[in-house]
């Protein structure tokens, strides 16, 4: 029995190969009425012996369902014979749905189907929102069984039911807003991220190749400096075109500026019925996703037909019901110099250690990434696990081993790691988020007494800090961000 996730392509006769997506299980032997079962995960599992008397049966829940999927493999082509899957395990209602103004709006066909195009997407098309099962709590990786774990503090977590499937993004047959009288915005927030310019730009050719921006009546703003520039006046919006944002996907930050905290929701929407916005982009993390979700509900309440559009962005690569955030990719490659960096310094020096701090407030990724890329790390600190410095399980103890057998050591730290050992320091910044003690200057002086100490073996470390935070996320996006944005 051979399983294949996902995807399925039979090797025909003639050696040409039927691809579907990017995994290929060829199938050799004469053409012939071929039973497929699905399981439960959406997966495709072949038996050679073509038993089509078959039928294996599974559960979930209390439910017993069977189905099977019949192919008919001949060495003309490959198609579909026989009946359509019946009593699919997984019930397709069970799905992210996004709210939409459909039903106050007039239906219109796609201005691309005109053109000579592979398909739309469907609606009823569905992603796999949890791609692993696991099988207990026990499993590596099941912080959460069935739903999405979010950090609530730095010493908890809530974990949030999510259905099994995700509505499939990309377009439409048919669309709802007239391209000719659209009136877009577009409004970075939030911290800095690589490729948020790539997204402006991206945005405004996706916007303009549907017919926004042809006419006088149809218009692409770009709000100046978060969500505060929809009150500054000393800073009106920005008009945006094709020719405006040319190469700045090039660039590091945003042309559009940015800025963190919460405007007023109430003149917020006051001025997008001014300006006359029924499209509204944001482009932030979990702050500017809040101020996003404020803004569409207070329309809601007001009955407007505005369609508030988040686009996620965590440098950190935070926000879980994603598998990764835009810019990650390249934080983690200038992270990776910088651990580089901290190598060379600790091993051209006698008894040596480099120390990188990365950003990471509540979530290590980066710091892990860049430390598994660069396999250059003995010891990474991250929020999400605990750690204690000295006995036996101790970061300590471990660096003593590693300075013992190498003479060196280079030791990363996420901004967020032991964050237990220093307290809170009561205060949070713009954005609501609690604002940490400084892990870095301490963990140094932590590793320099306990080398000093006689414990440590009464050692002068030479000990080489080094802080990049803002370095790693102020640059131009690697090329697979840039591909991810578009």
């Amino acid at each position: 029995m051979l399983c294949m996730t996902r995807t399925l392509a039979l090797k025909k006769e003639t050696d040409t190969s039927f691809i579907a997506r990017n995994r290929v299980l060829q199938s050799r032997g004469p053409p012939a009425l071929t039973t497929f079962p699905l399981d439960l995960a959406g997966r495709v599992c072949v038996d050679r012996r073509v038993d089509k008397s078959a039928r294996p049966a599974y559960r979930r829940g209390a439910t017993q369902v069977t189905s099977e999927i019949t192919h008919q493999a001949t060495g003309d082509g490959f198609g579909i014979k026989g009946s359509k899957p019946t009593g699919l395990t997984v019930d397709l209602e069970d799905v992210l749905r996004c709210p939409n103004l459909r039903s106050r709006l007039t239906p219109r066909p796609s201005p691309f189907q005109e053109a000579d195009v592979t398909g739309f997407v469907s609606d009823d098309d569905r992603v796999l929102l949890q791609a692993v099962h696991y099988s207990s709590q026990r499993s590596s990786g099941a912080t959460c069984l069935g739903g999405l774990p979010i950090v609530t503090d730095f010493q908890g977590m809530t974990c949030i039911p999510l259905p099994s499937w995700g509505m499939r993004a990309g377009p439409r047959e048919t669309i709802y807003f007239n391209p000719k009288t659209v009136k877009a915005a577009i409004v970075t927030c939030g911290g800095l991220c690589p490729g948020l310019n790539d997204v402006v730009r991206s945005l405004v050719a996706n916007l303009e190749d549907y017919g926004v921006g042809s006419t006088p009546q149809s218009i692409i703003y770009g709000i100046r400096y978060g969500f505060a520039g929809f009150l500054r006046p000393e800073h009106p919006p920005i008009r945006l075109s094709s020719k405006r944002v040319d190469g700045i996907q090039f660039q590091g930050g945003t042309i559009l500026g940015t800025s963190r905290g919460y405007a007023d929701i109430n003149a917020i929407v006051d001025k997008l019925e001014e300006l006359e916005i029924n499209q509204l982009f944001v482009v932030g993390g979990n702050g500017g996703n809040k101020g996003a979700n404020a803004i569409h509900l207070e329309c809601c309440q007001r009955g407007l037909a505005i369609a508030v559009i988040g686009i996620p962005k965590s440098v950190d690569n935070d926000i879980l019901l994603i598998d990764r955030c835009f810019g990650f990719d390249t934080a983690v490659q200038e992270a990776m110099r910088v651990i580089h960096a901290a190598k060379v310094e600790a091993k051209s020096a006698l008894h040596g250690v480099g120390l990188v701090k990365l950003m990471g407030r509540s979530s290590g990724f980066i710091a892990m990434a860049a430390s598994s890329c660069s396999s250059e790390a003995d010891l990474v600190l991250i929020p999400e696990l605990d750690f204690e410095l000295f006995g036996r399980k101790g970061a300590m103890t471990h660096l003593s081993k590693v300075m013992a057998k190498k003479g060196h050591a280079v030791v990363v730290v996420a901004e967020g790691a032991g964050q237990n050992f220093l307290g809170s320091s009561g205060r949070c910044d713009d954005s609501g988020n609690p604002i940490l003690k400084d892990v870095g200057p301490w963990l140094k002086r932590e590793i320099k007494d306990y080398f000093a100490s006689e414990e440590g073996g009464g050692l002068k470390i030479d000990l080489k800090y080094i802080d990049p935070s803002y370095l790693i996320r102020a640059t131009e996006t690697t090329t697979s961000d840039k591909q991810y944005c578009n």
